[in-house]
């Protein structure tokens, strides 16, 4: 019996495709040098390093830095402020895009609905290096122009990045700012998909617009909330190392301090890399284990999975 196989079909679609293969060497090259040789540093967790001693000539200490890393009070505190400003951003950037995707779908001048889809999904393309200084300058107690509004309205000015409690605040704000309008789009995509024939059997059976969003519109968004917001979980010791560094100081670091500037710190300022390796290194696994654990409820709730 003859056994065909694809060796030579494959050989022949390589022939055709094999500009396409070459357009990916630069991604794998660029992934491999900046994503997968750097990990050979993981072992400084475990050294003492030294730089002038090398990888190969700096002591070993086992587990010590993780141990030290508990026992010391402000890592305690660098990964509860992690987890709060980090679920709080995904509870409200889940509610705020399903909102606002709500409203917008209520929009019949297509025109106007464009314009105002266009001016709230612009901020996602501003660094936080532009809207750090923005925020800094509308947020100051003395000339800023939150507080002068405030002062007009015979309050008193807040310091709203120099105490701990109103910076959360500021931050998780902020950040749905710049982000709701991104998240938008998948609600919309979702909205656009519904079926109009279900609107106008529920027009005809006398369903008025509230009654179309409640029993229509908000059942087809339920599945993609789900998704995002277990795959999620895999962002909730990602609480946004940009947003932070360029917004906090030392006076709020008791509420503001995440993960990423902790490591950032100790590693870079003082010189304590080991440390800051084997807490980044933490907070990678913890990560791992989160992203596939959100990645399985996403199958289970939602049928969805990427492999």
């Amino acid at each position: 019996m003859h056994i065909r196989t694809r060796g030579p079909k494959l050989r022949w679609n390589f022939r055709k495709t094999w500009p396409l293969h070459l357009m990916l060497v630069p991604g794998i090259v660029f992934t491999i040098v900046f994503a997968y040789l750097p990990m050979a540093g993981i072992v400084m967790a475990f050294q003492d390093f030294k730089p002038w001693l090398g990888f190969t000539g700096s002591p070993w200490v086992g587990w010590d830095h993780f141990r030290y890393m508990f026992e010391r009070p402000d890592s305690i505190q660098v990964i509860w402020n992690t987890l709060i400003i980090a679920s709080l951003k995904i509870v409200f950037q889940l509610f705020a895009p399903f909102l606002f995707a709500l409203l917008l779908n209520e929009i019949r001048i297509l025109g106007f609905k464009r314009a105002v889809q266009t001016l709230v999904y612009l901020p996602h393309f501003l660094s936080w290096v532009i809207l750090g200084g923005i925020l800094l300058d509308m947020l100051s107690p003395e000339a800023g122009l939150v507080n002068k509004a405030l002062t007009a309205f015979g309050l008193e000015p807040i310091f709203f990045l120099g105490n701990g409690d109103w910076f959360r605040v500021t931050v998780v704000l902020s950040d749905v700012w710049k982000e709701f309008g991104f998240g938008t789009i998948v609600f919309l995509a979702s909205l656009a998909g519904i079926n109009p024939s279900l609107y106008e059997a529920a027009e005809v059976d006398g369903a008025n617009r509230w009654k179309q969003t409640v029993h229509i519109t908000i059942p087809a968004l339920v599945p993609i909330t789900i998704v995002l917001g277990t795959l999620s979980l895999g962002n909730i010791l990602n609480a946004g190392f940009d947003q932070i560094f360029n917004l906090y100081n030392p006076l709020v670091y008791s509420k503001g301090d995440i993960i990423d500037t902790f490591v950032y710190r100790m590693a870079i300022l003082n010189g304590e890399m080991s440390f800051g390796t084997a807490v980044g290194l933490f907070k990678s696994f913890v990560a791992l284990v989160l992203i596939v654990i959100s990645y399985r409820l996403a199958y289970k709730f939602a049928n969805y999975k990427i492999f």
